[in-house]
């Protein structure tokens, strides 16, 4: 997973409370907690498993990165966050009742063993979210703008890939042994202040942060350009509003 190296505090501030916006469905689809155990795999800043907590669930963390363990220790004292990331968790097979992975899936080395993994720790159900429209498309225009060409991303082996799409994630995930997957999208606009989009991309924040923090000084300067004339164009009342689309799945582990 690259591109999340020391971007905790930068998270925290900007895209953790756009990718908490997939919550309501995850909690709605696995049911009231009621104490059942749930691990959430990349659970990043334990928002998502604060949320988990409020409605009833025993929850657990795995995030491979410190700077969210930090980020999360703080914020959530009262969430347990483990060191430990796909391909290969550090749990017993069947240790808890349900599995979650949120826009984790759509950046491991590979989905299926990854995604048969998560099954795998899981006694009951699994879910997982993916972008179907991320939020790179905003990244595009300022690169456009600023004369700026994103290097390419590199991309997975043909035979580890999947479309990203719906259907290509329910394939993907029914492949890795889920059973009965069902996918749903969401579409929600995720209104930002310019200040929390730069802090994102400052703070070396998933692709976007990852190619701004590999520019020179002149690069630099460009890209805060085109960040601001896009942000002009763009703003609503001071806050730039995005829409996105997230897949949503949810199975059985076995």
């Amino acid at each position: 997973m690259k591109g999340w190296t020391a971007t905790g505090e930068a998270y925290a501030a900007s895209y953790a409370s756009l990718c908490l916006g997939t919550a309501p469905e995850l909690i709605a689809a696995l049911g009231p907690g009621a104490g059942r155990t749930l691990l959430d795999v990349g659970s990043g800043t334990s928002s998502l498993l604060a949320a988990f907590a409020r409605d009833g669930w025993t929850v657990t963390g795995c995030e491979p990165e410190p700077s969210m363990r930090v980020v999360a220790e703080r914020e959530h004292p009262e969430i347990v966050s483990l060191p430990g990331g796909l391909p290969e968790l550090p749990f017993a097979t069947d240790s808890f009742d349900v599995v979650t992975a949120n826009f984790v899936l759509n950046h491991v080395a590979d989905p299926r063993a990854s995604a048969t993994e998560l099954a795998r720790v899981s006694a009951d159900r699994v879910a997982a979210t993916i972008w179907a429209q991320s939020p790179s498309w905003f990244w595009r225009e300022v690169c456009d703008r600023a004369g700026l060409v994103p290097a390419e991303g590199e991309r997975l082996p043909a035979e580890r890939d999947f479309a990203r799409t719906s259907e290509g994630f329910a394939g993907m995930l029914t492949e890795a042994g889920w059973r009965g997957v069902a996918v749903a999208e969401k579409t929600w606009t995720w209104r930002a202040r310019p200040e929390v989009l730069w802090i994102s991309a400052e703070g070396g924040v998933a692709s976007a942060g990852l190619f701004y923090r590999s520019l020179d000084d002149a690069g630099r300067a460009a890209f805060r350009r085109g960040f601001d004339a896009v942000c002009g164009e763009r703003a609503v009342d001071g806050e730039v509003p995005l829409e996105h689309t997230a897949a949503i799945a949810v199975g059985e582990a076995r």
